[in-house]
């Protein structure tokens, strides 16, 4: 009868949906972290590299949202992999690919975060947030303060596992929010730190020539 009282309550269906949450969440991780996060290939060079004309400066993957590369920049080939570099894209020496539209790689999933797989990893932190946040709730509602050592004793794991729950939340929360300012600002987190050092950025009369508007830029990478 109890646990007829649950079910009619809905009480049963919470852990059922924080299950599924976390099976979400391992099958997001294990999609991004095994995807292609969208290395440039030999044979795809000339059509991920847009083609410019030094004469009016106009390139062919403006339809694309492409912004034009500045008139004293040239678009160069790897030095590893000795393929063509669309702009955007860094080579990853843990990867040994160049990557389009690099952000950086990930040493937690052990992949790059790249033109393919970037709106998944956004998915995933959002998804392990909500368990992460979730999963928090339930521990700190088991806990009943007593200052004993006893009560030490009986609660240490509980204690623990909510301390550990509250660093990786901190850490997701924080990741996830950086990662939504630099989409917003149609940038990534490669050329948000190293803006001196690349020559397209260097070299632009504008801050960030992929900035687009807030709206757009967000359009653009989740839709």
């Amino acid at each position: 009868s109890e646990l007829r009282e649950q079910e009619e309550r809905g009480e049963l269906l919470r852990p059922l949906l924080f299950a599924l949450l976390v099976l979400c969440s391992v099958l997001l991780y294990f999609r991004v972290s095994l995807m292609d996060p969208g290395f440039v290939r030999p044979e795809e060079e000339e059509k991920v590299n847009p083609v410019i004309n030094e004469q009016d400066g106009e390139a062919e993957g403006q339809s694309l949202g492409i912004p034009q590369a500045p008139g004293t920049v040239t678009l160069r080939r790897c030095g590893y992999c000795l393929v063509k570099q669309p702009m955007r894209a860094r080579h990853c020496q843990l990867c040994r690919h160049c990557v389009r539209r690099y952000d950086h790689h990930c040493p937690w999933i052990e992949n790059c975060v790249g033109e393919r797989n970037h709106p998944l990893f956004m998915a995933y932190l959002s998804v392990q947030l909500v368990v992460l946040l979730w999963g928090g709730h339930v521990a700190w509602s088991g806990l009943y303060f007593e200052q004993s050592w006893e009560w030490l004793q009986h609660n240490i794991f509980l204690l623990l596992s909510f301390l550990l729950i509250v660093i990786f939340t901190t850490v997701v929360l924080l990741l996830l929010v950086s990662h939504l300012y630099l989409i917003s600002c149609n940038t990534t987190t490669w050329e948000f730190m190293s803006h001196h050092r690349i020559s397209y950025l260097r070299h632009s009369e504008l801050e960030n020539p992929f900035d687009q508007g807030i709206i757009l830029n967000l359009w653009r990478f989740f839709c």
